[in-house]
């Protein structure tokens, strides 16, 4: 029998914290040549340190995209964040550009020729999750430590005068009791501030944030309140810290709630399954416990590269299924095409719809009327009712 009383952290990244600046540049040249080729295949890595910016990875299209468009794609993308600061700034970092042609070897091996369909563009392992903890069926403490920052990022931007700078941390521990959370035993936010403002000042401008995320009555204790631990936190971004594309795969997913299979997602075209298959994961997962068939459901997917069709579909509602885990398998098997077109059709991810993913998770968000974060509908539910029995 699992544990039902216990105490669990997750950690979430700003958007101005150096990997997720690598994430969110690479997740917009994927949309780049999206928008312009639906078909397109990118695989873009970004690095980013003090005032450079560089660009290396794989990529084909239909309509080439040149060098100067890529390059003013990533700097809109860093002043977005709000990088405008002497040790990184959007427009006057270097920036190199190794994106080349993809392999035809890869081409060869993923795409439909003859009586073949479209293979996977790798070969992994993917998991997908979903809880009753929250309404968005995610888990807690990294629903809450995403909001947070999410928050104050849109107070940042709205008001300068708040003193805040791009560059954040946030990690919440919830008391789980009878298998629920009940309160936060802990709260962590680092942030990045102006020259000048106090430990005890970022200290209070931080406090509205958590309290006004954190349900009634959760707050830690004032002493397990940490804000800039370490006293002063100015120098930051890339330039205090290199960043790279795909270090934040826990904070991008589950927060450590659940296995991981290892690929990150930005910089990935959808064929690529890391991203497509992690995605689809949880669509089922989300919409297991939105039919009321178990309170929490993992369920891992594994691919062979250039092979269509998944090797294996594993369920597990730890306890709490409604109906048997295998039959689940079976169901979840007949009722959505598992290979990495069926994906992409069913949710429509040949769109320029992933810098928004870049940060504050991939998961728990709300669909888009263009079809972003389209694998958190919950259209499935009644289906699986039906097909579960």
């Amino acid at each position: 029998m699992s544990r039902q009383s216990y105490i669990f952290t997750s950690e979430s990244v700003s958007e101005g914290h150096p990997d997720k600046v690598c994430d969110r540049i690479s997740d917009t040249i994927v949309d780049l040549y999206l928008a312009r080729d639906a078909e397109a295949r990118v695989a873009c890595e970004t690095l980013c340190t003090t005032n450079r910016i560089v660009l290396a990875g794989e990529v084909r299209c239909s309509c080439p995209i040149d060098n100067d468009e890529i390059e003013q794609a990533a700097r809109e993308a860093v002043h977005d964040i709000g990088y405008e600061q002497e040790g990184f700034h959007w427009k006057h970092a270097a920036l190199e550009n190794y994106l080349h042609e993809q392999s035809t070897d890869i081409a060869m091996g993923v795409d439909a020729a003859g009586n073949k369909d479209e293979g996977a563009g790798d070969q992994g392992i993917m998991f997908g999750y979903a809880t009753r903890e929250t309404p968005e069926l995610m888990p807690a403490p990294l629903q809450y430590a995403h909001r947070i920052l999410r928050d104050m990022a849109k107070a940042r931007k709205a008001d300068t005068s708040l003193g805040l700078e791009p560059d954040a941390k946030s990690q919440v521990t919830l008391a789980y009791e009878n298998g629920k959370p009940v309160r936060a035993t802990s709260v962590v936010v680092s942030t990045q501030h102006r020259e000048g403002l106090t430990p005890a000042d970022v200290r209070e401008i931080v406090r509205p944030f958590v309290e006004a995320v954190l349900p009634a009555g959760w707050m830690c204790p004032e002493e397990e309140f940490y804000v800039n631990p370490t006293g002063n936190f100015v120098i930051g971004g890339p330039d205090g810290d290199c960043g790279l594309t795909g270090r934040k795969i826990i904070v991008d997913t589950y927060g450590g709630a659940a296995p991981h299979g290892g690929g990150a997602f930005s910089g990935k075209d959808p064929t690529k399954v890391d991203r497509s298959a992690a995605y689809i994961a949880r669509y089922l997962a989300k919409n297991v416990v939105a039919a009321d068939l178990a309170d929490r459901c993992t369920i891992q997917l594994s691919y062979a590269i250039g092979v269509a069709k998944p090797l294996s579909i594993y369920v597990d509602t730890h306890g709490t299924g409604r109906c048997d885990e295998a039959r689940l398998e079976k169901v979840l098997g007949e009722a959505v095409d598992l290979s990495p077109r069926g994906i992409r059709e069913r949710l429509g991810l040949n769109r320029p719809i992933y810098a928004r993913t870049a940060a504050y998770g991939h998961f728990g968000r709300t669909p888009d009327a263009d079809g972003g974060f389209s694998w958190e509908r919950t259209d499935l539910a009644d289906e699986l009712k039906s097909l579960a029995g």
